[in-house]
Formats: C-alpha cells, sequence, structure tokens
C-alpha cells in the first residue's frame, strides 16, 4: 500500500448501508464564526493533488502554516514506477511530485534525479525542513521496481539520506531539533520484510529497520526481537514511535507478531504491547510520550484503539466514559485525543477523548455520520460528516461545544467542495483535500485537490476571498434520536459497536504498511 491510497472516507460504502433518520435541529451559534479565505493549491499539470492523511508520519503542516503533500504533473509514469511514492496506473498515469506551500505560493520540490521520478513530502518542520521519499531511478535488482529514498528538503536543495545498504527507504516524520526518522532496507534477506512483503508482497526482500536520522548520521533503533521495525513519529524530545517484529515466526496472519514500540535515548526501543493479539501499530505520538494506534485482541479478527499513557495500553473501545472509541486518529499534548466512537443509539461520531471521558461532537445537520482527524492545542478539532445515504462528505470544524460545515465559512463561489481535513495548527489555520468542480467522491482519488484555509481574523478582510458573505449553519448534536438502521441494507443491521468499527476500519483504506496484512 502507498501513501497515496488514502480517502478517509472511502467508509462511505459501508455508512451507505447503515441509514439512520436524521436527528437535527439546527441551532444559533453561541461564539462568533471566523469566516476563511481558501487557498487552492493546484497542481503541477494533471489534475490531482493531496495532503497525505493522518497517521501517515508528519507534521503536514508547520506553525508557521506551511503545508506539504504531493501533485501530479504532466509527465508520463514510466516503466517500473514503484507504486509507494505515486499510485500506478490505473489510478494515475502521470508521475507525483512532493509539494510544498508557504504564503509565498506553492513549490515543486522535485525529486532524485530527473523529473520522471516520483516524491511525495510527509512532514515539514518550523524551520521548513521537509522530509519524504523519492524514487531515484535506479531499479532494485530484487523486485525490479524503482528504488526509494528517504530525503531531506532544505533551503531549495534535496538530500538523499542513504540506506542501510539495502534498496529503499523513507523518511516519515521530522522535529524542530532536525531529527528524522523512517524505514531504511538493509542486505539481509527477509521473506516477511516490513517493506518488501508488507507493501509490495515480494518475499526476496531485505530486512526492514527503523532509523533516527540526526546531523548527517541515519541510525539503526535495533528491534523488539524479530528481524524488522519501522518508525513513523518523532517528537520533539527526540521520542520516537513505530511497529516492530518481535520474532521471526508467523503467526495466524501471515506474518511474525508485531508489536507498538516507543524508543528514547536512555532506554532504546520499549515494547508497548498489544491488546491481546499478534498486530498493533501506533498513528500518533505527542511531547509527552503518550502513544495511541491500533491493536488486535486476543484471536486477531477485532481490532480496537489504544492509548499507551506512559506505563500500560488501555483499550480505548471498552476504557473510556460516555462511548466506546471506534478509531483513534490524533492526539495533542494535553493528552487529548481525537476519532470516533459509538454513542448510545449513534452508531459512528466523531468524538473527542478527554481523561478517559468521551465526548460526541456530533454530525453536521442532516448527517448520519462523522469522524474528527486532526486536532490543536487550543481545542479546535476538524473532520468530515457524511450524509445517511454516504453521497456526500463535508468538512467540519469543532470547537466551543459547536460543529460547523467549513463550507460555509468560504465564500460561497469558490467551487471547491471541501471534504477531508489532515492538519489544523495553533493558529487555526487547515489543510486538506476538496473536490473541485466536475470530481465526485466516486473518482476522489484521481481528480482531488489539496487547500489551505486560513482566518480571515488573522489578514485583512477586505481581502478576495474573506468577505464574510458566507452564512454558517451550527448544529450542537448532544441529544440523538434512536438509531433506526435501514431495514433493506445488506451491512451493518443487527452489528455491535465493535463489529461496525472493525467494518469502517477496513474501508477507511489507512496509509499504513500493517494494513496490508491486518485480517478482514
Amino acid at each position: 500500500m502507498n501513501c497515496r491510497y488514502r480517502l478517509g472516507f472511502a467508509v462511505i460504502t459501508v455508512l451507505s448501508a447503515l441509514v439512520i433518520p436524521a436527528r437535527l435541529a439546527a441551532q444559533q451559534s453561541k461564539s462568533p464564526r471566523h469566516h476563511y479565505k481558501l487557498i487552492e493549491l493546484g497542481t503541477f499539470g494533471g489534475p490531482n493533488s493531496y495532503i497525505n492523511n493522518v497517521g501517515n508520519g508528519g507534521p503536514y503542516m508547520n506553525r508557521r502554516g506551511d503545508v506539504v503533500g504531493s501533485s501530479m504533473t504532466s509527465i508520463l509514469i514510466p516503466p517500473n514506477q514503484n507504486g509507494y511514492s505515486c499510485p500506478f496506473p490505473p489510478n494515475t498515469d502521470n508521475v507525483f511530485h512532493a509539494m510544498e506551500w508557504s504564503h509565498d505560493g506553492v513549490t515543486d520540490l522535485e525529486s532524485l534525479g530527473d523529473a520522471s521520478n516520483c516524491s511525495n513530502a510527509l512532514a515539514i518542520n518550523d524551520q521548513g525542513e521537509t522530509v519524504g521519499t523519492s524514487e531515484n531511478g535506479r531499479l532494485d535488482p530484487v523486485t525490479g521496481v524503482l528504488q526509494l529514498r528517504a530525503v531531506l528538503w532544505k533551503n531549495g536543495k534535496i538530500k538523499n539520506l542513504g540506506t542501510f545498504g539495502g534498496n529503499h527507504s523513507l523518511a516519515s516524520a521530522i522535529n524542530n531539533r532536525g531529527q528524522i526518522v523512517g524505514f531504511s532496507l538493509n542486505k539481509i534477506p527477509d521473506p516477511f520484510s516490513l517493506f518488501d512483503f508488507g507493501i509490495g508482497g515480494f518475499t526476496n526482500g531485505t530486512e526492514t529497520r527503523a532509523f533516527l536520522w540526526q546531523k548527517g548520521h541515519m541510525q539503526d533503533l535495533k528491534t523488539l526481537g524479530g528481524p524488522d521495525a519501522w518508525a513513523t513519529f518523532v517528537s520533539e524530545r527526540g521520542q520516537v514511535a513505530g511497529y516492530s517484529y518481535t520474532n521471526s515466526t508467523p503467526s495466524a496472519t501471515g506474518v511474525p507478531t508485531q508489536d507498538p514500540f516507543l524508543w528514547t535515548q536512555q532506554d532504546g526501543m520499549i515494547d508497548l504491547g498489544t491488546l491481546g493479539g499478534t498486530v498493533g501499530f501506533p498513528v500518533g505520538l505527542n511531547n509527552r510520550g503518550e502513544v495511541i494506534g491500533q491493536s488486535y485482541l486476543a484471536g486477531d479478527q477485532i481490532p480496537d484503539p489504544f492509548l499507551w499513557d506512559g506505563q500500560k495500553m488501555v483499550d480505548m473501545f471498552t476504557g473510556g466514559i460516555g462511548g466506546n472509541f471506534q478509531i483513534a486518529n490524533a492526539i495533542n499534548d494535553a493528552g487529548e485525543i481525537v476519532g470516533g466512537a459509538a454513542f448510545p443509539n449513534r452508531i459512528s461520531d466523531a468524538a473527542l477523548w478527554r481523561d478517559g471521558v468521551i465526548t460526541d461532537l456530533g454530525t453536521l445537520p442532516g448527517d448520519c455520520f462523522s469522524q474528527a482527524f486532526a486536532m490543536n492545542s487550543r481545542g479546535q478539532v476538524v473532520g468530515g460528516s457524511v450524509s445517511c445515504d454516504g453521497s456526500t462528505i463535508r468538512a467540519f470544524l469543532w470547537q466551543n461545544g459547536e460543529i460547523v460545515d467549513l463550507n460555509t465559512l468560504v465564500a460561497p463561489d469558490s467551487g471547491f467542495l471541501l471534504v477531508e481535513t489532515n492538519a489544523i495548527n495553533d493558529r487555526g489555520e487547515i489543510a486538506g483535500n476538496a473536490l473541485p468542480s466536475g470530481c465526485t467522491l466516486a473518482n476522489f482519488s484521481t481528480c482531488s485537490q489539496a487547500y489551505v484555509l486560513i482566518p480571515c481574523d488573522r489578514i485583512h478582510s477586505d481581502q478576495e476571498g474573506c468577505e464574510e458573505d458566507a452564512e454558517g449553519t451550527t448544529a450542537i448534536q448532544n441529544n440523538p434520536a434512536l438509531v433506526t438502521p435501514n431495514p433493506t441494507a445488506p451491512m451493518g443491521v443487527g452489528l455491535t459497536p465493535r463489529e461496525i468499527a472493525t467494518q469502517i476500519r477496513a474501508r477507511f483504506g489507512r496509509n499504513r504498511s500493517p494494513i496490508a496484512w491486518l485480517p478482514k
């Protein structure tokens, strides 16, 4: 699986079969609404650009509001393209290049070698240093596809971070100290390589190893006992979260047991364990060393979200008060977590976890489902709200107990439908992906385009696109009505909240290597 297969709300294939009557009563906003200037990031010649979805690393947006992602060019994909930094046809026939947006505009960060090599930017720090991956134009003699290299873009130049001797590497995250984490292959054969086998299905690959790159040196972080590990997040304190095999013997899932880890300079790699199953991986890390993720229960049939609080792993599905967390997407430095949860008479709503108390963030008026994807330290939450028939997804902002359609807070003639919200910084700037005119959810992965929203109170309100002529509609969803599933729906009827969660996760297309072999 590659970083491009990502539409978080592919869940609509399930949700459209779980129709619930609307339980909405629009209420007057209790606080002033800020309007936003919409910045359309466009493309490098093709129809598609995107901000990577949550859980792949990051941050995708820094404190200054700079944003990174990937954008399609007009260059045709050459033979033997890797498929990780660019999706294979028929998803696209064109090369993608890493992109960066700042207040000076969009920059093509380019690739190693010539312009026919794909690249993808996965993280940017407050100094504007960007990391990700790029093809280098050379074939991997083991798998026959183009090699990938972890790269750093700095001061207008691209730097190859190298490998541990193998044929692929990728950088997934960077902090403000310039510490970079990711994975690199070495030369030791491994039939269950996290990258070669987990991503490409190749059994003739080599070991995947987690790395920490700093001061020009790539350090192997070792493993939890097995041959492979992959690092996905790094905190400002230099803590690293990722996942690792604990042995070399395949379990019932077809691969060795895989546990999430937290690495520190003092203690090395700490095994966080699982909730009883043989597969677990992180989806977020904060600066207190708290980790969120997904883990299978015993039997490897049911995955639950977890919180590792520094001492123990908490099952968020059963460990909270007020609802059952189904999926965790982001955690801030206060330990607040957002994602989706089942509530009494509500199958799946955006949710906030605060000290074990779970709050239903509701849906937009007329919708039946929602999920939160990102939050900042000010308590602002962004996500998406899905119509009861699954035909429409709208980006939302939740703050001060209110949920509002972001599409109503931008100029009404934009021609964009804001769908995904993948990042928000402490200045309230938001980044995600939208449907331009003529693009539909059915072909979202080939024609959606990235956007940035800037609060108008941060710039001159008379700037174009900041006229306060959009009228927001806010609804507070704290009084859910009785759930009445569609009796003709072929899926979801009669399922428990945990079974619903399993269906949702299977279709959320989270861009992370473990998904390649998670039991269905």
